[in-house]
């Protein structure tokens, strides 16, 4: 009698882990991404910089989770289309951002750098496609004084779409920069950035 009940609590248990299986795979999003409610994890938060090679000073950078879409914003890199060297992903200084994946450092609101002040994020090193040039001093970052806020000189002070031109980083408005900020603070932290 005892055999027959455990067979029974196992014929059970396995009915149950199947049905638990089953409701999984409904929650599932049509794209084969867990709905987030099923998920029992934060979401993923990644960036993507999507460069405008018509106008380099009129690119996209987006806040992803999940490979869904949370914000976008515009974003300059490099000297632009008017440039010889504008959309050379190897001209070091002047062209825009390589293609590819970078790991995304830490965010600052009060970096102190030489060129880069205040809202800053990290970018890695990147060689670009000639196999040679490395791509260094890489950020996503605005025009700003070190404390976020707007200075008397020109590297300092956000004069309008021309600067979003920059010397090969990821560059947004200061007003957009600080909703990137608050965007990234309420969730995971991106780990990573493409570039395409």
């Amino acid at each position: 009698m005892s055999m027959t009940l455990a067979g029974r609590l196992r014929s059970t248990a396995l009915a149950l882990a199947a049905a638990a299986a089953f409701a999984s795979a409904l929650a599932a999003a049509p794209d084969g991404h867990a709905a987030p409610a099923e998920a029992g994890r934060a979401p993923v938060t990644t960036l993507e910089f999507v460069r405008n090679a018509g106008d380099p000073q009129n690119s996209r950078l987006t806040v992803l989770r999940d490979h869904r879409t949370v914000a976008s914003y515009r974003a300059g890199s490099g000297f632009g289309a008017g440039h010889p060297k504008g959309r050379d992903e190897c001209a070091t200084a002047r062209g825009w951002l390589p293609a590819g994946v970078y790991a995304v450092g830490a965010r600052h609101t009060r970096y102190d750098g030489s060129v880069i002040k205040g809202y800053a994020i990290p970018l890695s090193d990147k060689t670009c496609n000639n196999g040679r040039t490395r791509r260094t001093a890489l950020f996503i970052h605005s025009e700003m004084t070190r404390n976020g806020g707007q200075g008397r000189l020109e590297s300092r002070r956000w004069d309008g779409p021309s600067d979003y031109r920059s010397n090969g980083c990821i560059k947004l408005a200061p007003g957009d920069i600080k909703k990137l900020f608050a965007v990234l603070a309420d969730g995971s932290a991106p780990q990573r950035l493409r570039v395409v």
